[in-house]
C-alpha cells in the first residue's frame, strides 16, 4: 500500500486556506485510490515534532563526515535528525501545504528541510558533476498560498521567494516531478470563494495524474480493480 505524507506547514489549523485545499486534494486521492493509501501527516507546528538541529547535532554531523566518533548526546541528536529523513524518505508521494511568510516559507518548514537535507540522505555530490538529488520516482503536490501577493502584482504588493526556493529544493533532492498550485490572494480579494473554487478544480484535475504515477511505480492499483 503506497504511502502518502502530508507535510502541514500552517499553524491555522482549520482556519488555512492552504491545508483546507490540501486536504480535499488527499481525500479525492484517496478515492482515486480505493482508500488504499496510507495517509501520514506531520504538522510541523506540533510541539516537539521537530528535533533541534544546533552545535550538537552539528558536530555529530562533522563527526560522520570526518570519520570520528560521535559523543553520546551527538549521536541522540544524529539519530533524531535521521528518523525525521526516514519518515520523509519511506513515503511514496508528498503534499505539500505551504502558506508564505514574509515572503519566503515558514520558519519551520525551512528546519524540516534543514534537517532532512543531509549528503548521503537526500543528495550526493561529485567534484567534477556537482550536487545529485537521491530521492529518485518521488511525486510531489505543493499548494503555496498567500494573503497579499500574487503572479503579476507590483512590487509594492510583496515578492515570492517561498515557491522559488521550495521548487529548487524540490529538484535539488531529486523530487523532479512536482506539481504546483497557488491560492492567491486570500485578502485583497474580491471573490475569495471564487478563487477557491479555482483551486480545487486545478487540484481535482491533477488527481487522475498524481493516481496515476503512483499506479506506474507499481504501488497503487486503480480502484475498481
Amino acid at each position: 500500500m503506497p504511502t502518502l505524507l502530508h507535510i502541514n506547514a500552517s499553524p491555522r489549523d482549520a482556519h488555512s486556506g492552504s491545508l483546507q485545499l490540501a486536504r480535499h486534494f488527499i481525500d479525492a486521492v484517496q478515492d482515486a485510490g480505493g482508500e488504499r493509501v496510507t495517509v501520514e501527516v506531520l504538522n510541523l507546528f506540533d510541539a516537539g515534532v521537530l528535533p533541534d538541529f544546533g552545535s550538537i547535532a552539528a558536530a555529530a554531523k562533522m563527526a560522520v563526515f570526518s570519520g570520528q566518533e560521535q559523543s553520546p548526546e551527538q549521536t541522540h541528536a544524529w539519530e533524531a535528525a535521521r528518523a525525521v529523513f526516514e519518515q520523509f524518505a519511506a513515503a511514496d508521494a508528498y503534499v505539500f501545504n505551504i502558506p508564505m511568510w514574509n515572503a519566503g516559507i515558514p520558519y519551520v518548514l525551512k528546519q524540516w528541510i534543514d534537517i532532512v537535507t543531509q549528503p548521503g540522505w537526500t543528495f550526493g555530490f561529485d567534484p567534477a558533476a556537482g550536487y545529485r538529488g537521491l530521492l529518485e520516482g518521488k511525486h510531489a503536490l505543493a499548494i503555496h498560498s498567500s494573503g497579499v501577493y500574487a503572479p503579476g502584482v507590483p512590487a509594492a504588493f510583496g515578492q515570492d521567494f517561498s515557491s522559488t526556493f521550495f521548487a529548487d529544493w524540490l529538484a535539488f533532492v531529486g523530487v523532479e516531478d512536482a506539481v504546483h498550485v497557488r491560492f492567491a490572494p486570500t485578502v485583497l480579494n474580491g471573490d475569495v470563494d471564487g478563487t477557491r473554487r479555482k483551486v480545487e478544480a486545478e487540484l481535482l484535475d491533477a488527481v487522475a495524474g498524481f493516481a496515476g504515477k503512483l499506479r506506474g511505480a507499481g504501488v497503487l492499483e486503480p480502484a475498481s480493480a
